[in-house]
C-alpha cells in the first residue's frame, strides 16, 4: 500500500509547462464579469496554459453564472470575509492548481485584461518576482478620479515608501498585480479588509524583486460602487491599522524604537525647557550682610514629573523594541519553515490537490487543516460552505483535478 495514497491519486502534468492562473475577486459584478473573464488572453508568448478562477464573495446576482458562462472556475464563498480573505483564497487556489504566474485583476472592468501581457512581461523576462500596475507613474495615463481619492493614494504611497526604507513606488493601492511562484510562496498576509499595501511591506522585507508597469486604467467604475474605496473615511480607518500591524510585525525595532525615540525626545525637550527656565528664572533677596539668589521652576514645576514619566516610558519602549526584534527573528524562522512547507506541497505540479480529512458540518467551530500550506499547521476556524464550480466545457481538463463541489473550511 502506498505511503501517501492521496498523492498517488493526484493529477500528473508536464513539469516543463508554464501555467498562468488569473484570479478575479467579484461581488455582484454580473454586468462586467463575463467581459473580464472572456478578455483574458490565452495566447501569451511563453505561457502554455491559462486558467481563470473567479472568487465569488457572496454575490446575490448572477455573477457566478456569468463567470461560468465565460469559462472560469468559480469558487463561491459565504461573503463578508473581507477582500483580504478573498485574495488569499484566490492565491491558495492558484497555488493548488500549480500556477507558475498568478495575476489578480478586479472583476469590475476598470482594468483591461489584455494588459496582462504587459503586466507579466517582467516576470517572464526574470526581472521581477512581483509586478503591480501603476496608475500614476506615467502622467499621460493618469486616470480621472476624485481629487480626494488621488491625494489619498499619494499619501498612502508615501507612507509605504517610508516604511520600505525610501523606495520610489508610485501606486501601492492598485489591485491589478502579478506574482511568480516564489513571491506567492513567500507572502504572508493577515489583513481582512484589504491586501494591497500589506503585500508591498511583506515582499519588500523578504528581499523579493518588485516592479511597476504603467497601464491605462479607468478611474471610476462604470457599474456599482467599490466596496473598498466607496468611502474615503472607511478606507483610511480600515487600511491604516493593517499597515500599522504589518510594520509592527515586519520591522519591530523600527516600530517600537520609533515610539521610544518620540517619548524620549519629548521628555528631553520638556525637561530641558524646565532646566533652562530654572537657570535663568532667578530672584534676588537682599539681606543685611548677604545677597541671596534663588532659582525657581515656577510656574512650570508641574512639567518635571511629566518629563520624568516620558523618559521612563522611552526606556521601557526601548527595552520592548529589543524584545520585539528578538521575536521578529523567530518570526523569520517560522516564515522560512512556512515557505518550505508551501514549496513542498505546491511546487510539484503533479500533486495539485491533496485530500484533507473532513470536518463535521454540524459543528459551528471546528479544527481543520489550513490548506493554504497544508501540513502540519492546525488552526481553529469558523466553518462555512465553499462551493467550487467548473464550466461544462472544461470538465475533461479541470474536473479531473478539482471536484465539482466540495465542503471546505476557510480562514
Amino acid at each position: 500500500m502506498p505511503r501517501f495514497p492521496a498523492l498517488q491519486r493526484a493529477h500528473f502534468s508536464d513539469e516543463s509547462l508554464m501555467k498562468l492562473v488569473v484570479t478575479i475577486p467579484a461581488l455582484n459584478e454580473e454586468k462586467t464579469i463575463y467581459q473580464v473573464v472572456n478578455g483574458v488572453p490565452r495566447d501569451i508568448a511563453g505561457i502554455d496554459e491559462t486558467e481563470v478562477i473567479v472568487i465569488n464573495d457572496g454575490s446575490t446576482d448572477n455573477t457566478a453564472k456569468e463567470a461560468l458562462r465565460a469559462g472560469a472556475i468559480v469558487v463561491s464563498l459565504p461573503g463578508k470575509g473581507g477582500l483580504g480573505h478573498v485574495f488569499r483564497t484566490g492565491l491558495e487556489r492558484a497555488m493548488r492548481r500549480g500556477a507558475d504566474i498568478i495575476v489578480n485583476i478586479d472583476g469590475d472592468g476598470q482594468f483591461n485584461p489584455a494588459d496582462i501581457r504587459k503586466l507579466i512581461a517582467p516576470i517572464l523576462d526574470d526581472n521581477a518576482d512581483f509586478v503591480t500596475c501603476s496608475r500614476f507613474s506615467d502622467p499621460a495615463l493618469r486616470p480621472k478620479m476624485p481629487i480626494v481619492k488621488y491625494y489619498g493614494n499619494q499619501w498612502v504611497t508615501g507612507i509605504i515608501n517610508w516604511i520600505c526604507g525610501g523606495t520610489s513606488f508610485t501606486d501601492v493601492s492598485c489591485g491589478f498585480r502579478a506574482f511568480n511562484r516564489e513571491a506567492a510562496y513567500r507572502m504572508t498576509l493577515f489583513g481582512r479588509f484589504t491586501y494591497t499595501q500589506e503585500c508591498f511591506i511583506d515582499l519588500f522585507s523578504k528581499g523579493l524583486r518588485m516592479a511597476e508597469v504603467p497601464l491605462k486604467v479607468r478611474g471610476v467604475r462604470e457599474h456599482g460602487k467599490s466596496r473598498i474605496a466607496s468611502s474615503i473615511f472607511k478606507y483610511a480607518t480600515n487600511s491604516f491599522p493593517i499597515i500599522l500591524r504589518a510594520m509592527r510585525d515586519i520591522q519591530p525595532l523600527k516600530f517600537f524604537g520609533g515610539i521610544a525615540a518620540l517619548f524620549g525626545l519629548l521628555g528631553v525637550l520638556i525637561g530641558g525647557f524646565v532646566g533652562v527656565w530654572y537657570i535663568f528664572n532667578t530672584e534676588t533677596i537682599k539681606g543685611k550682610e548677604v545677597i541671596e539668589i534663588i532659582h525657581k521652576t515656577t510656574p512650570f514645576t508641574g512639567l518635571i514629573p511629566v518629563a520624568s514619566a516620558l523618559v521612563f516610558l522611552s526606556f521601557l519602549m526601548g527595552v520592548l523594541a529589543l524584545l520585539a526584534d528578538m521575536m521578529g527573528r523567530h518570526r523569520r524562522i517560522s516564515e522560512e519553515m512556512l515557505y518550505l512547507a508551501r514549496r513542498r506541497v505546491y511546487s510539484n505540479k503533479r500533486a495539485v490537490r491533496v485530500s484533507l480529512p473532513p470536518v463535521p458540518e454540524e459543528a459551528p467551530v471546528g479544527l481543520s487543516l489550513h490548506d493554504s500550506w497544508s501540513f502540519p499547521v492546525i488552526r481553529e476556524v469558523p466553518t462555512g460552505p465553499e462551493k467550487v464550480e467548473t464550466p461544462a466545457g472544461l470538465n475533461g481538463n479541470v474536473s479531473s483535478r478539482l471536484p465539482r463541489e466540495e465542503k471546505a473550511h476557510v480562514a
